[in-house]
């Protein structure tokens, strides 16, 4: 019998993106149901997912569900890669302009409490014997702070419950209300506690799902060593350490299908690492797009990212005029913070030909800049997972990193011993500063401009299996475990015995 498992959810590309987590949840569930695990994804019914299904059925209604939480109804749909989808739908808290979490103005919903309140209650009513509906979870899946809750209202259901994992994408972003929200969302007074939900004072999503989940994830081996520290916990290190029994990092893989460069059809010529010279054709047609000088005499580097100081964008500024002294080219593509994007539009009027910064996200030119572009930048402070160092391996354009969370755990820095083993796929550097990054920029050119040393490096990249199988069959047998130990847990001493 396949293992039932429900994978709740704020966003799901393509239709509400703001980052991985978007992408996780639309590549990871059908990978899992190829690992035969029956899992469902529940997520809120927003515009865009009832544009994409507005037939979708009601199958059930859910109400009285504690505090101010409204009543919701249930609809389902299913993806076109046969993903089924359980939509929670309640207009006053869904149907609205914007992303999940901001208004178009950018500013935070004022009830995202509420919201997401609803959300992980209802995550955790579908795992309990109070469910509406026959499919019964064994594990709720919940990912990061907007469900994350939903273990807090599974650890204080009396009854039958389901087992819950909560995965931390960014543990940045954790979700914290005032004191008043723990009524407001129906948990009871005993959850306000250093032993559970508070957290200096506030109600933290994130942590109320750290501290009661049944298991813990984070989307990299090296992520989950990390937060475990004072440097990188984010004040949840010394919660974390308590917990590190179950704690595991799972690495995050990649939609190969949407990222393959011998299909893909936003680029302008297609090429497998057979085929690797027709790369090339990318370049000077990303070259001819941004109004860069067509030249294949120097190195172009890509940048296609959030423009925040955790990216270590800033550090990139700093080094224009060494870049063009090399002489290279950039490419950018990103918004964030408004300083940055200033930086690197006046990055892009002072040379022209030579530097180029599109403001905002095209997914189109995203593809054209990691098949066109020569090197990937990707100099982040910290990095939980990372996609796009994925997506650079796989088309060929070694990235250039710093050597934290999931970057450290993909990229195999360039150097005679990894030439020589096979392994080298890109450059790393350790220290956040200008000059480290410089560095590794400068012995990426040098390489570039060796072409046999060049071809190693992108066949070494495309060859390395950046798929959902393996990471899912992780989680298959992390879920399996999990509920093993649940039915060990309920089952008497001496039925196991006489067993």
């Amino acid at each position: 019998m396949k293992l039932h498992v429900l994978f709740a959810t704020s966003e799901i590309a393509p239709w509400v993106k703001t980052g991985g987590l978007g992408d996780v949840a639309a590549a990871l569930p059908p990978a899992l149901r190829a690992a035969r695990i029956d899992v469902r994804v529940l997520l809120p019914y927003y515009p865009a997912l009832a544009a994409a299904f507005p037939e979708a059925p009601v199958v059930a209604e859910l109400s009285g569900l504690g505090g101010r939480l409204p009543t919701a109804r249930l609809r389902e749909a299913t993806t076109a890669e046969g993903t089924p989808l359980l939509l929670l739908d309640c207009p006053v808290c869904y149907d609205r302009p914007g992303n999940p979490y901001l208004s178009n103005a950018g500013k935070e919903w004022t009830d995202n409490a509420i919201r997401f309140g609803l959300l992980s209650r209802g995550a955790a009513l579908l795992g309990s014997d109070a469910s509406p509906l026959s499919w019964r979870p064994r594990i709720v899946h919940c990912n990061d702070w907007q469900t994350s809750l939903a273990a807090a209202y599974l650890h204080f259901h009396n009854g039958v419950r389901a087992r819950s994992i909560i995965t931390v994408h960014n543990l940045a972003f954790q979700g914290l209300f005032g004191r008043t929200t723990l009524a407001e969302i129906g948990l009871p007074e005993s959850a306000w506690a250093i032993a559970g939900a508070e957290y200096y004072g506030y109600l933290s999503f994130l942590k109320s799902g750290l501290y009661y989940g049944d298991w813990i994830t984070t989307v990299s081996p090296s992520y989950a060593t990390e937060i475990c520290t004072d440097a990188d916990g984010m004040g949840l290190d010394g919660l974390l350490r308590q917990r590190s029994a179950r704690l595991s990092g799972i690495l995050n893989g990649i939609d190969t299908v949407q990222w393959n460069p011998a299909t893909d059809p936003n680029i302008a010529a297609r090429y497998d690492i057979a085929k690797i010279s027709t790369k090339a054709r990318n370049k000077a047609a990303l070259q001819r797009r941004l109004g860069l000088e067509v030249r294949n005499d120097l190195p172009l580097f890509g940048v296609v990212s959030r423009l925040t100081e955790q990216k270590g964008l800033d550090l990139l500024p700093i080094l224009a005029e060494k870049l063009m002294a090399m002489p290279a080219q950039l490419a950018v593509l990103g918004s964030g913070a408004r300083e940055l994007e200033e930086a690197f539009s006046a990055m892009a009027a002072d040379y022209p030909l030579s530097i180029s910064a599109s403001i905002g996200f095209d997914e189109g030119l995203s593809h054209l800049i990691e098949a066109g572009a020569d090197v990937f930048l990707m100099p982040s402070r910290f990095e939980p997972c990372g996609l796009n160092q994925m997506y650079s391996l796989r088309y060929g354009t070694p990235p250039i990193v710093r050597a934290t969370g999931g970057l450290a755990d993909t990229v195999v820095d360039c150097n005679p011993a990894t030439l020589a083993n096979g392994t080298a796929n890109g450059f790393v550097f350790s220290t956040a500063t200008p000059e480290a990054l410089w560095e590794s920029m400068l012995r990426s050119a040098v390489a570039w401009h060796q072409p046999p040393v060049w071809r190693r490096l992108q066949r070494n990249g495309m060859a390395r299996d950046s798929s959902w199988a393996k990471p899912a069959l992780q989680y298959a047998d992390l879920y399996r475990r999990l509920d093993l130990l649940a039915t060990l847990a309920a089952t008497p001493p001496g039925q196991l015995l006489s067993a």
